[in-house]
């Protein structure tokens, strides 16, 4: 499998309420010292996976749509000359739909981005207030024409399962998406994470999430309406056209090598973790002094990377194959998943399963996937079916 590239930048428009990741906002950057550190991070990277071959490059984190093309085009530049690209490498960037930042797009394109996700999150004026979002449905509906004409590849996420949603609000909204022809939807059920103010307004009791009842039923109305497009899931929460999935995320959900450069950038590679400062001004300073930005670097040990891999290839709707994961990671089978709650959850028709026909060393053995049922209760799923002794 090639290893991704993830660049992150940690510079925003302005901090957002609802989010608990502590965006650095910034009106004036000293882009000579970014671009240094950035590239010598990446070298740093390069040199510890000589030899491989770039599969997709991502640029994400605050507002990446904000980084000057002249940089970015560098960026990509020098990594094509530490790794080998491959011929149709994936360069996605993520985009808020402001016109400030759709304004750059076609410099952007030119500077070798080909594929842009954009951050739409909702399709009416008076959920994007309550999302926190600057943007305005008309501005997204345009920044989407102009990113349309401008990169081979889009998508553009929503979240769903809002407070007060019906189903039907919800079958018009998608349908609206659905029309705009786009190649991959992300579409997330909003969540309530700790130490976001939404988190303080459903202690307070002024807002009410949706029960699991409600947001399984439009979690149901999302995945069929999406495969009656020609987009179906292929992950839990992403929706493509075939050959049009993400491929810098089925690096990650296959368990793939990934590094990561940039404030605050995660990373996985040769068996490793690895974290990045997170805030600008550290990682500048451990650029300057160590050669790269480098917070934490910690081995994985086989069970801890074997439950990882589980966990996140059951998202994939090609699922896992447990026989093929158990000699990667050097375990027998029934360490990697329960083997009781495998059956039960295989008869109660949330997994499904195609037998190995073979046990030997060139087989890769059977597919375990989850089904639809399945998907629309994962996490408690994974929960179970990954074995205690992995968990531990």
């Amino acid at each position: 499998m090639s290893l991704a590239l993830y660049i992150h930048w940690p510079f925003c428009l302005r901090k957002c309420p609802y989010c608990d990741f502590n965006s650095h906002v910034r009106s004036h950057l000293d882009e000579a010292a970014w671009e240094q550190a950035l590239l010598t991070d990446m070298a740093f990277e390069a040199g510890l996976t000589e030899g491989r071959e770039i599969g997709s490059i991502f640029f994400g984190g605050g507002t990446p749509s904000l980084m000057p093309p002249a940089l970015v085009e560098k960026l990509i530049d020098r990594a094509g000359s530490y790794w080998k690209l491959t011929q149709d490498v994936e360069i996605t960037l993520e985009a808020n739909p402001s016109s400030v930042e759709a304004g750059k797009f076609s410099d952007l394109a030119r500077a070798g981005v080909n594929r842009v996700s954009l951050g739409l999150q909702a399709l009416n004026d008076q959920t994007l207030g309550f999302l926190g979002r600057m943007h305005s449905v008309a501005e997204s509906l345009a920044a989407l024409d102009l990113a349309q004409s401008a990169f081979r590849r889009v998508s553009f996420d929503l979240i769903y399962a809002r407070p007060g949603q019906s189903p039907d609000s919800w079958r018009e909204e998608l349908a609206q998406a659905l029309a705009f022809g786009t190649g991959h939807l992300s579409l997330y059920q909003l969540t309530i994470e700790p130490g976001t103010q939404f988190a303080t307004l459903v202690r307070q009791g002024k807002l009410v999430p949706q029960d699991d009842d409600e947001a399984a039923e439009l979690f149901a109305i999302t995945r069929d309406m999406t495969a009656s497009a020609g987009l179906p899931a292929y992950e839990v929460s992403n929706h493509a056209r075939p050959g049009e999935e993400s491929r810098h995320n089925l690096t990650y959900w296959r368990y793939g090598d990934y590094v990561g450069i940039g404030p605050g950038a995660h990373g996985r590679r040769n068996g490793a973790a690895t974290v990045r400062h997170k805030k600008p001004e550290n990682y500048l300073d451990a650029v300057a002094s160590r050669g790269q930005g480098l917070c934490e670097e910690r081995g994985l040990g086989n069970r801890e990377q074997a439950a990882e891999a589980v966990m996140m290839g059951l998202r994939l709707a090609e699922g896992i194959r447990p026989r093929a994961l158990a000699r990667r990671f050097e375990l027998a089978e029934d360490q990697l998943i329960d083997r009781a709650k495998r059956r039960f959850y295989r008869e109660m028709g949330y997994l499904e399963e195609t037998p190995a026909t073979e046990d030997n060393v060139d087989d890769p053995g059977g597919v375990l996937r989850v089904t639809g049922p399945g998907m629309a209760v994962l996490d408690g799923l994974l929960g179970e079916l990954v074995a205690a002794d992995l968990l531990a």
